[in-house]
This record gives C-alpha cells, structure tokens and sequence, in this order.
C-alpha cells in the first residue's frame, strides 16, 4: 500500500511538473558549481577568489533568509519562483556572454553569486512553503522524499556530466544552467495548483521584523521542532567539518583526486538510497526513533573513517553513514510543514534554514583549522564524541521521544489560520 501511495504522487501532474523542474536545474547547477571555480582560477589564480565566490551564495542565505520567509509568507509564491528562475536565468546568461566575448570580470561574478545567492534563497523557501499546497497532507513525505531522491541522483552523476559539459567548451555549463532555469520557470508556469491558502489573501500585513518576530515566536512554541532544529545545527557544524576532513584522511592514505570522487560518489548513492526508502520509513516510524536512530548510527560509524584502511572502505563509511540522514530530512520536514499554518510556512522554513546554513558554514570555516592544530585522526573522534553527546541528549528528550507518527499527522494538518500571533499556535500539537 505504501509503494502505490508513493507511486501515486508522480502521477500528480503538478508535482511531476515541479520535480522534473527541479531536477533540470540540479543539473545545471551542478554543471556551473564546477565550472565555476575553474574560471575564477583561470581569471585570478587565486584559490581565496574562488572560496570568495562559492561562498558568497551562503552568506546570502544568512543574511536574507529570514527577510525572505517573511516575503514569502506575503507574495504569490508562484509567482515569486517564476520570477526568480527568471532571474537566475538572465544572470547566468550574462556569464555566458561576457566569457564567449572574453570579458567576464571578477565584480561581475561577485554580483553575480550575491543576485543569484538571493533569488536562490527566495526560490527554496517559496518551494518548501508550497509542497504541501502542490501535492496535499497524505502526499507530503512521498514528495519530499522523491525530491531528495532527485537531488541526490543529481549527486551521483552530475559531476561527470558536469566535467563532460566543460569539456566541450567553458561556456558550456553556463548556457546549460542559464537554459536550465528558464524551463523550471516553463513548468512552474504549467502548474494549476494553488502554492497558498486562503489565509494568505485574507491575514493583515504588519511590518516585516513584526512578521519575522511572529514566525519565530511560532517556533518558540514547538518543542520538537525547536529542539530537534538546534540538534541539527549542532550536526551541520560537524557535517561542515567533515568534507575537509574526509579528502584530508583520503589524500593521507593516497587517494588520487579521482577515488575522492569515488568516495564523494559512495556518500551520493547511500543518501539516494535513503532516500528511496523515507517515505515508508516515515509512515512507519515516527519522528523521535528515526531521529534517535538516525544520531547513534552516525555517533557510531563516522568514527570509522579513521579506521578505513584504503579509500575503497572509506567510500563504504561514506554510503553507510549517508544512508540515515535522508530518512530523517523527510520525517522532519514533512512534521514541521504538517502543523505549520500556510500563512506561517515560509517564515518557519527560512528560519529553520537560516540557523542550519549558519552551522553548516562554522563547521566548514572551523574545520581546516581544526585540521591543521589537531590531526585529522584526532578531529575524527572528537566529532565522534559530538554525535555520541547529541545522541544522548536527543534520546533524553521526552517531546522528541513522544513525538507522533509523521505519517498519521498528514491527515491532520492543521488548516490555514487568519492570525498572527504567535500565542494563538502556542497548543498547536507536536
């Protein structure tokens, strides 16, 4: 029954429009995040110019995320993703016309990563805020988690498509994300489906920090969510750590850069197979044993990166450990979406973004200097530690332990409301 409840998402002819949008852009971002650095190389010879521009995207997120969830929360979401793609779209084409004519300038990719960082931004909080509109309550997880599976399948052959692309010509990848974006915003403008309640048309608009202010209040009042939320933040900052650490323990055992995307690869397809099973795994199990589940199996094999002899078995680690996290990016997103007013879901989603993104960037700026004072070995365990500190406190969690099937809680979404107040979601159940 499961299987066929999956199976009949795609046959939403919404849905399969957004999904296969969603995959083509992958693609082409795929294709540009590595062709990107190579230009900036090219241009500057400076590797700090390509971590510049790589990671300006980020800071964008931080510094517009929660503005953005407020303007989601008030425009046409529909509307605001076209708009976006659109825009992607003519920035990018603006890439691929200054280095075919050879006049691509560092400013011009700097405002290029900070404009693209901001409608990137708007886009994916628009697009989590609206699934549940798209494809309804008893759909959710199996959307969300054919999603992740897209993504994730994007992961284990976007690369070689991505060097293959740039093989043919350096303008190549450009005008195939450029190309990439206008057909998202081609299937977005096919969609029929509403992407918002009623309550979106009808609620009073106060002033943006009065809004972003209402949906953190909202937050403040779901322990599970709040809780489970700062857990993941605290695993992002190791997760940021992690990629430096895995191609530093890589490179110590000899691996050429070809098994350390062989190793990347293995870490791809353990999350698509995560993926594949976390809708079933949703509605089977709820949200605090998978998430209690998901932290001790990480707690107890990532120290086995540095016991992996060769770079075959620490590819091995790398799909064992990734297996887990997609099952739990569905069952959490899918509770906080559940019991989010509609009105309230680009303000939660942006937040809850925000602080991950946040973490996940001290995780990467910390982890070469952890490195480099403490080994990389060393650096294996202490992260260890952390996941075995963030399983326990998880697993002494009573909210989290007495969180509902996320499953059963689809059909019992809650309905848009009309009000602001944070106070007014207060007994909202978790």
């Amino acid at each position: 029954m499961d299987t066929f409840r999956g199976l009949g998402v795609l046959q939403n002819r919404d849905f399969s429009l957004l999904l296969s949008g969603q995959l083509v852009s992958s693609i082409g971002d795929q294709a540009q995040s590595i062709a990107l650095p190579l230009i900036v190389l090219a241009l500057t010879g400076s590797a700090t110019h390509a971590g510049y521009v790589l990671g300006l995207g980020t800071l964008s997120f931080l510094a517009f995320g929660l503005i953005a969830g407020a303007l989601v929360d008030r425009w046409d979401r529909k509307r605001t993703m076209i708009w976006c793609e659109l825009g992607r779209a003519a920035l990018t084409a603006g890439v691929t016309v200054e280095l075919w004519l050879d006049r691509l300038t560092m400013p011009q990719l700097y405002a290029t990563a900070v404009l693209s960082g901001i409608l990137t931004t708007l886009f994916q909080v628009a697009n989590t805020a609206a699934l549940p509109n798209v494809v309804g309550p008893r759909q959710l997880s199996a959307a969300l988690g054919y999603s992740q599976s897209a993504g994730n399948a994007v992961g284990v052959f976007g690369a070689s498509l991505a060097g293959a692309l740039y093989a043919l010509g350096r303008t190549v990848p450009f005008a195939v994300n450029a190309v990439s974006f206008a057909l998202s915003a081609a299937s977005l403008r096919l969609m029929r489906a509403r992407f918002q309640g009623d309550g979106h048309a009808q609620r009073t608009k106060a002033g943006l920090a009065t809004e972003i202010r209402d949906g953190l209040g909202w937050l403040r009042h779901q322990p599970v969510i709040r809780f489970l939320t700062l857990v993941s933040a605290a695993d992002k900052v190791r997760y940021g750590a992690g990629y430096l650490l895995i191609i530093t323990l890589a490179r110590q055992l000899g691996a050429s850069s070809l098994w350390i995307g062989v190793i990347f690869s293995g870490a791809a397809v353990g999350a698509l197979a995560g993926a594949l099973v976390s809708e079933r795994a949703t509605r089977r199990f709820p949200l605090g044993r998978i998430a209690v589940v998901m932290l001790w199996l990480e707690a107890l094999m990532f120290p086995l990166y540095a016991l992996a002899p060769n770079p075959i078995l620490l590819a091995a680690v790398a799909a064992a450990e990734s297996l887990v996290a997609p099952v739990y990016m569905v069952a959490m997103t899918t509770h906080q979406l559940a019991i989010t007013p509609d009105e309230l879901r680009g303000r939660t989603t942006s937040a809850v973004s925000t602080l991950t993104t946040g973490a996940l960037s001290v995780g990467t700026l910390s982890g070469g200097v952890l490195i480099t004072a403490l080994g990389a070995k060393p650096l294996v365990w202490l992260c260890g530690a952390w996941l075995l500190a963030l399983a326990f406190l998880t697993t002494a969690n009573r909210a989290v332990r007495q969180a509902p099937l996320t499953g059963a809680m689809q059909h019992t979404a809650l309905p848009p409301t009309t009000q602001s107040d944070p106070a007014t979601h207060a007994n909202n159940p978790t």
